[in-house]
């Protein structure tokens, strides 16, 4: 059975249902929606933070690593005191206090296939990961259990986001046949915080504008951020370009 408001959680996001794109039945779809977050890094506390702030019922976080000290000027979730906490529990103890009706669960162990349950019973998925296997895999159980995805990256002053329906759109490897995408780290190539938070916090708008069935989504695009021309562009898709799994459908 769906959850419905509470007057208090319909003052408390009115800000949400005085839109009419939103009103009640899109604040509503957001109270009973599950995200998972894949990647509790700069992406995903920034993801995070702003899916639970805006009311999504359910978050499940997917992280094996630890909180360093590094971590912090663009880690936004975390505080001095968690270093060396697993970024998971120390992110669902803070988004606890932020949010106390959005349900958090955590994994604690490295994303692989033995996952596909987690992504099975998800309304939808943020990839916030930072390398490309497994962005191949994500990709390929989003596919398989037709879960929507909102896949981020950041590096440098650089930032790219793109959405993938399976059933309307085509999917994160097709992307891929266009770019050799370098499997590299902000550890070794740098990142301007303020750019991971920013897409960060784009992924989770995408993400909830997917929960509430927006009909505007940038399907097929690719959208891409220069934080140091300032410029935001879209790329279309080619026509004609799938990828294995696309090709197989």
């Amino acid at each position: 059975m769906p959850k419905s408001l509470t007057n208090t959680q319909a003052m408390r996001y009115n800000r949400h249902i005085v839109l009419p794109q939103v009103d009640l039945d899109g604040q509503e779809a957001l109270l009973n929606a599950h995200a998972v977050v894949i990647g509790v890094g700069g992406l995903g506390t920034a993801a995070a933070t702003s899916l639970c702030a805006s009311g999504v019922g359910k978050i499940t976080l997917i992280d094996f690593d630890i909180v360093e000290q590094t971590n912090l000027p663009r880690q936004t979730l975390y505080k001095e005191d968690d270093v060396n906490k697993r970024k998971v529990d120390a992110g669902a103890t803070h988004l606890k206090a932020l949010n106390s009706h959005c349900e958090i669960n955590v994994v604690t162990v490295p994303f692989d296939n033995s996952h596909q349950d987690i992504i099975a019973d998800a309304n939808v998925v943020l990839d916030c990961t930072d390398n490309v296997e497994c962005r191949d895999v994500i990709n390929t159980l989003c596919f398989n259990t037709q879960t929507p995805l909102v896949s981020g990256a950041a590096i440098r002053f650089e930032g790219q986001l793109f959405v993938a329906i399976p059933g309307k759109s085509r999917c994160y490897g097709c992307l891929r046949k266009l770019f050799n995408e370098p499997n590299l780290s902000c550890v070794e190539a740098g990142i301007f915080s303020p750019v991971v938070n920013i897409i960060g916090t784009y992924q989770a708008m995408l993400a909830m504008q997917v929960l509430m069935g927006f009909d505007n989504l940038p399907l097929n695009q690719l959208i891409t951020f220069d934080g140091l021309r300032h410029e935001w562009q879209h790329w279309t898709l080619p026509d004609g370009l799938t990828c294995s799994l696309c090709s197989s459908d």
